[in-house]
């Protein structure tokens, strides 16, 4: 096997262990008080990371247009630190949802006994999940090297975009003061940018 090989390798087993953890750890949450609506979770949450997976799948898929245009060479370096981002932000997701434990949610809601989680990440970032996938997304255009990777990216910044802020007009609502405060001394994303 060589080394290109591997460190693909490995890009593919961090997002299953990724899968694999969220879907062994969605079991048992805290029962729902309030939820946005279904079509708003389809169109703004779960269709944008669908067409961001499709971007990033073989490039088989895309024939000879400008959606395989490289802009990023394939070489071992470059691989090596797209690895790094993705194990990175695996890791950082991983993290942050086993800090929010029984609260976690793949949609906006507020649950029954909520809890403002402050430690770990959440010292620094509100919403280090999306921190950590967006880092593994970029990791993911980055292996590829073409032009749907950074479509890609894009569209998966713009849903969480979208959807932090409906996150965060549920916590202000829930949690008041207390979040405005969390809010003032911490990032959305990434710590002195956003």
């Amino acid at each position: 096997m060589t080394t290109e090989t591997w460190l693909k390798t490995g890009i593919d087993l961090a997002w299953k262990f990724v899968a694999v953890y969220w879907l062994w750890h969605a079991w048992g949450n805290k029962a729902t008080l309030r939820t946005e609506g279904w079509l708003t979770q389809s169109l703004l949450y779960w269709a944008p990371l669908v067409v961001a997976f499709v971007l990033l799948g073989p490039g088989e898929w895309f024939g000879h247009s400008w959606l395989r245009e490289g802009i990023v060479p394939h070489v071992v370096p470059v691989f090596a630190v797209a690895l790094l981002l993705v194990v990175a932000g695996a890791t950082l997701a991983c993290w942050s949802r086993h800090l929010l434990g029984r609260n976690w949610s793949s949609v906006v809601q507020v649950k029954r006994e909520h809890e403002l989680v402050e430690s770990g990440p959440y010292r620094w970032i509100r919403h280090p999940i999306y921190t950590g996938l967006l880092l593994m997304f970029a990791g993911s255009a980055l292996d590829v090297g073409d032009v749907r990777g950074i479509l890609a990216v894009g569209i998966v910044l713009v849903s969480f975009g979208w959807k932090l802020r409906a996150e965060e007009r549920m916590m202000q609502a829930t949690f008041g003061d207390r979040y405005l405060r969390y809010r003032q001394r911490t990032a959305a994303l990434i710590p002195g940018v956003w």
